[in-house]
């Protein structure tokens, strides 16, 4: 199973392409959407339609490329500034836009999920998160922070049907801890 994994941001959206074969997990590829060069040295919400498309395409580009069968994408958390936090919202939802267009699944991760499933505790530093990612996937070198981020994504997905997650899969429910 290949699954997308994706770090929305407007500036820089990350992406991480793994595939899980059995409990073995493969690198397959990862980078980065950047959309600062569009509206440079304006305000960050100036040219916001344009850098909204800039994510669109190209994780289109991406899903074409690679053929995910299955995505997940990190959670937005509420920033002390409402600004930022809709402006990463609306990047978020041309990822997801992207994705749901393409006619993939969608798995949604806070970034404290992700860091419990990479790293094993949800006070983790990107520094970790990206040693943890570099390890799991027996990379030669740290990807960027933003596509380390997405890599995680991908491997929190790949890791979510395992544990109570499975029993979650095949018709049963976990609420408050418990299985129903």
């Amino acid at each position: 199973m290949r699954i997308l994994g994706i770090d929305p941001g407007l500036r820089v959206t990350g992406f991480g392409i793994i595939e899980k074969q059995g409990n073995h997990l493969y690198y397959i590829g990862s980078g980065c959407i950047r959309t600062s060069g569009t509206g440079a040295g304006s305000p960050e919400n100036e040219d916001l339609p344009a850098r909204l498309k800039v994510i669109l395409d190209g994780i289109a580009e991406i899903i074409a490329s690679y053929q995910p069968q299955q995505s997940a994408i990190e959670k937005v958390f509420v920033n002390v500034n409402p600004q930022s936090t809709l402006l990463l919202g609306q990047a978020r939802g041309a990822a997801i836009s992207a994705l749901v267009l393409a006619g993939l699944p969608v798995a949604e991760y806070t970034a404290l999920q992700i860091k419990q499933a990479v790293v094993g505790h949800g006070k983790a530093a990107k520094e970790q998160v990206g040693h943890m990612v570099q390890k799991l996937l027996t990379l030669d070198g740290t990807p960027s922070a933003d596509a380390a981020d997405a890599l995680a994504c991908a491997i929190c997905h790949a890791h979510a049907g395992q544990g109570l997650g499975a029993l979650a899969t095949v018709g049963r429910r976990v609420r408050g801890g418990r299985l129903l």
